[in-house]
């Protein structure tokens, strides 16, 4: 993790709408989270939002984008993808059964994440995932 998370640490990005950003956007949480415990699911949440963005929304249209914020603190890492909107129905859960192609990425975010919020304005959707860091143990080891 970075050196600096006695404060909140707030990353930003923006990416065109081009499914081939969805690696950048993947690349780049890896980037920033290295060494953290949580890495490798923050990189598979980021994925996930970032191709529904691209998929489902006006973010993949032409002139599309979807934007990343990543905000890291010592209790948790929050990752947020805003896509560009266009369509009238927010993003949700949905069960789907194993056959099905499609529809289990925000179960599948929903299952990794500790707290999922979906805000929905004018401008779009924002779909930020919490990921909790474990508590840490007592100064002087186990308590009794």
């Amino acid at each position: 993790m970075h050196e600096y998370t006695s404060k909140i640490r707030v990353w930003g990005l923006s990416c065109p709408g081009f499914p081939e950003e969805v690696s950048r956007a993947r690349r780049w949480t890896r980037d920033i989270l290295r060494g953290s415990p949580l890495a490798e699911d923050a990189e598979l949440i980021v994925s996930e939002l970032s191709a529904n963005a691209i998929l489902h929304t006006a973010s993949g249209r032409d002139h599309g984008s979807f934007h990343l914020a990543l905000a890291i603190s010592p209790q948790v890492v929050a990752l947020s993808v805003t896509d560009d909107g266009g369509t009238s129905t927010a993003p949700k859960t949905q069960h789907q059964d194993q056959d099905a192609e499609h529809g289990r990425g925000l179960d599948m975010v929903s299952a990794l994440a500790q707290r999922v919020i979906v805000h929905t304005s004018q401008a779009g959707h924002t779909v930020t995932a919490e990921l909790f860091t474990a508590p840490k143990e007592p100064a002087g080891g186990h308590p009794c």
